[in-house]
């Protein structure tokens, strides 16, 4: 018997190399600007200790790593999770990069966040933690370099501390001019009306979109969510408004399934006092999690974390459409699976874009001293974001190719054109 050599299992940053070498050898990308953008300008690594109520003093780990700014300053947001590590925080940078590109924003990417489960820690703990790290981070983050944002387990609040510490940490004179420092903070500090739903209005909006070029509707599609958090529930919240049929939910405590259709308001304020879990909700029964791929639907809605549909897991897909609400929920050898199977993957860099777009409103307003209302922001999104989607589309009918790789060759020649016409120093 002949013994076959095991092989580690791709990560995220494995599956974002693998995504640019594909399209670079297809576009034919200038060795030199690859060179360039296969690797991260800067990765900072800072351990920081904040004490906690008990007294006892621990020590966190922080992130922070800077992929390209050859477009403009670093954008990105910051996770709180148990997974977050430097390979995560660059495959998840050079998203962004990828991301800003594609919607013709003035940004490049970054991305990162604390190694920790933030459930495991109080209020007054999450805050210290995060005041002491944005600290640490002193001048690695500003206004006009790099601007972080939510993400996973983080908020407008965790938003609003960062805002509050960096500013405090220069003159009184010079305070109010780094607002902008981070985007997604309370309206009441300088956030954007809107932002809250941005990225799940996003993944609604290019969805009824690409329904909408088939001369489809919402209208009596069954959709499944994986992940109920911020981008879940507004992307869920939005479809079954437009006629669509929420008929199961994944997190990480519970899978649920009602093919009469879920409430999506009920379970979001059964969810809200249990730290956003799911989990015993009484009008769907739960399920075994490992059948929720397999779930008979029209639409699928990654809105979890990267990784989720692999070589194991999609084979077992049933919707013909995914909306990738989450970054890098497909892996290479999963989505070679999906399209050989005729499913069409709306890729996370267009169909989450909507979440940095209106970072990008939000960072605008702030510098210019503005207030947008509502009704003004969600139409300037709705322009953006049909913009964008007509100049993938447009890319996937000319060249006959995939979603993503339409995605990423706008994305990247958009950024050779940068290195091209200004040339690299010195």
């Amino acid at each position: 018997m002949v013994k076959t050599k095991e092989t580690k299992p791709k990560t995220m940053y494995d599956n974002v190399m693998q995504q640019f070498n594909s399209v670079a050898d297809r576009i034919a990308l200038n060795p030199n600007i690859r060179k360039i953008l296969g690797i991260t300008n800067n990765e900072i690594v800072i351990h920081f200790p904040v004490r906690m109520d008990n007294g006892n003093v621990e020590v966190f780990t922080g992130y922070r790593v800077q992929h390209n700014n050859a477009l403009g300053p670093y954008k990105g947001g910051l996770r709180y999770h148990p997974t977050v590590d430097v390979e995560a925080a660059k495959a998840l940078a050079i998203w962004m990069t990828w991301k800003t590109s594609l919607a013709g924003l003035p940004y490049g990417g970054a991305k990162g966040g604390i190694q920790i489960d933030p459930r495991d820690y109080s209020i007054g703990e999450i805050e210290r933690i995060t005041r002491r790290f944005t600290y640490a981070l002193g001048d690695n983050i500003g206004p006009e370099h790099d601007i972080p944002a939510p993400d996973v387990n983080t908020n407008a609040q965790t938003m609003a501390w960062i805002a509050d510490t960096y500013m405090s940490t220069k003159a009184p004179s010079e305070r109010s001019k780094n607002l902008h420092v981070v985007t997604g903070k309370p309206v009441g500090t300088g956030g954007l009306e809107g932002r809250d739903r941005a990225t799940g209005y996003g993944v609604y909006l290019t969805t009824k979109l690409y329904l909408e070029s088939k001369g489809e509707s919402y209208k009596g599609k069954t959709i499944i969510v994986q992940g109920f958090g911020n981008v879940g529930y507004w992307a869920a919240k939005f479809a079954v408004a437009d006629g669509a049929k929420l008929i199961a939910v994944q997190d990480a405590h519970a899978t649920l399934y009602n093919e009469n259709g879920i409430d999506v308001e009920e379970l979001h304020q059964h969810s809200k006092p249990r730290k956003g879990s799911i989990k015993g909700y009484e009008n769907a029964k739960e399920i075994d999690p490992s059948s929720f791929f397999g779930l008979a639907c029209d639409i699928l809605i990654p809105a979890a974390l990267g990784n989720q549909l692999t070589e194991e897991t999609a084979g077992a897909v049933k919707a013909k459409l995914i909306a990738e609400g989450a970054n890098g929920p497909t892996t290479d050898a999963g989505e070679k699976i999906l399209l050989a199977n005729g499913v069409t993957i709306i890729p996370d860099i267009l169909c989450n874009s909507g979440g940095v777009i209106g970072s990008y409103f939000e960072w605008l307003q702030n510098r210019n001293g503005e207030l947008w209302q509502l009704d003004e922001v969600m139409q300037k999104l709705e322009r953006k974001l049909t913009e964008v989607f007509k100049k993938v589309e447009d890319e996937v009918n000319t060249n006959k190719v995939d979603w993503r790789t339409a995605a990423y060759t706008i994305a990247i020649k958009r950024i050779e054109m940068a290195y091209t016409q200004r040339g690299i120093f010195p």
